[in-house]
């Protein structure tokens, strides 16, 4: 598992992301759409032939495998799959991260019919993923000190409400290699899951062989 250095610098990366960026955010609209409409049989199997067109249109050209995690020659992470955070991803929220001068990791985000799990609620599965990236943002340190989850636990207070969201999390200690952080989902009535997880440096990252 390597990390790769992408062949483009920030202005390039900008250009991809204007590209590619709204197709993501349409086919966003897509999903939500195919949840919640009512049109009729005619008009379902007109919009299937359309999106079966538009796919293989698409697959025309594409890359083989994934994108993985790359850096721009400027030293970005560039991300564009990712279940979170990924720009060219139409099932991340998304979430855009933002880091606070003592190290917090923070953002606010808004969940809606694809996230659903209980009635109203987001699933608990997307809290935890969710949760599960911020913690490793903070452990992180903006991709400058490389780690994985070693281990992570949550703790549901009560059932997260779907629609706005903020989330936080922050280096709690380190230990060596392991990094314990903290974090939580939180509405505008406060926390509502809550996580702590441990994350390792790997050993490529600390200089030694695999």
């Amino acid at each position: 598992m390597r990390f790769s250095e992408e062949t483009i610098d920030d202005t390039e990366y900008e250009r991809l992301r204007a590209r590619y960026e709204p197709l993501t955010r349409s086919v966003r609209e897509l999903i939500d759409a195919t949840i919640r409409t009512e049109a009729d049989e005619q008009t379902v199997a007109e919009a299937t032939r359309a999106v079966e067109a538009l796919t293989a249109t698409l697959r025309e050209r594409q890359i083989t495998g994934t994108h993985g995690v790359r850096f721009t020659t400027d030293g970005r992470g560039v991300s564009w799959g990712n279940p979170v955070i990924g720009e060219r991803n139409p099932m991340a929220p998304p979430v855009l991260i933002n880091r606070a001068d003592d190290g917090r990791v923070w953002t606010e985000f808004t969940l809606g019919a694809p996230y659903e799990g209980p009635p109203g609620h987001v699933h608990g599965g997307i809290s935890a993923l969710i949760l599960d990236h911020l913690l490793g943002e903070a452990a992180s340190n903006g991709l400058t000190t490389p780690t994985f989850t070693g281990t992570i636990s949550c703790r549901y207070l009560r059932a997260t409400p779907l629609g706005a969201l903020r989330a936080e999390a922050f280096i709690e200690r380190v230990d060596g290699i392991k990094t314990y952080a903290r974090g939580h989902i939180a509405d505008a009535d406060g926390p509502t899951v809550q996580a702590e997880g441990v994350f390792i440096t790997p050993a490529w990252a600390r200089g030694e062989n695999w």
